[in-house]
């Protein structure tokens, strides 16, 4: 199968995200791509870091200006496989960065047109491209399939006499 670019890089994002699926954390990849080269990479590790800073995007963001040496990231395109919260389109604007390339929306908190546009915000002093639905499919099915996994453990230890209800913390189930 041939891939553009933008697939390409979505497909790497994607396996960012399997590494947050394998350590239990909501499954979303980051990398950022500056002249054809990734020089960002990020996963959720929210909880297993208990840091609301360590989503996948704030991750990729501080590794890519380490390498660029930089805070700005002006030429970088970032691949990330769930439309950004307030806080990483709000990392995104501050960064610089060129293009958001998002895998699927996020109705209930995404920050690049779902709840609010912070990307393209008229008031900042920098506006994001926003190329949406790439990889889309692949993107969306990794987070059901976590959710439907975590709601049928949670189930079956809730039958079972455990509490787990501290685990499912910040899980939008």
């Amino acid at each position: 199968m041939v891939y553009s670019e933008d697939e390409r890089y979505m497909k790497q994002a994607l396996a960012q995200a399997q590494k947050a699926y394998r350590l239990g954390e909501v499954p979303i990849g980051c990398v950022i791509v500056y002249e054809g080269k990734v020089i960002g990479r990020g996963y959720n590790r929210r909880n297993t870091d208990r840091n609301t800073l360590c989503h996948a995007e704030m991750t990729a963001i501080r590794r890519a200006s380490k390498v660029i040496g930089d805070w700005r990231l002006e030429g970088c395109t970032m691949y990330v496989t769930l439309e950004p919260c307030q806080m990483c389109a709000g990392a995104c604007v501050q960064a610089r960065i060129d293009r958001v390339v998002i895998g699927c929306d996020s109705p209930k908190s995404g920050c690049a047109g779902s709840v609010i546009n912070i990307l393209q915000m008229d008031g900042f002093n920098h506006r994001v491209e926003i190329t949406r639905d790439v990889l889309k499919d692949e993107c969306s099915a990794i987070l059901s399939d976590f959710f439907t996994n975590l709601r049928k453990r949670l189930r079956t230890e809730k039958s079972n006499g455990n509490d787990s209800s501290r685990e499912s913390e910040g899980y939008d189930l």
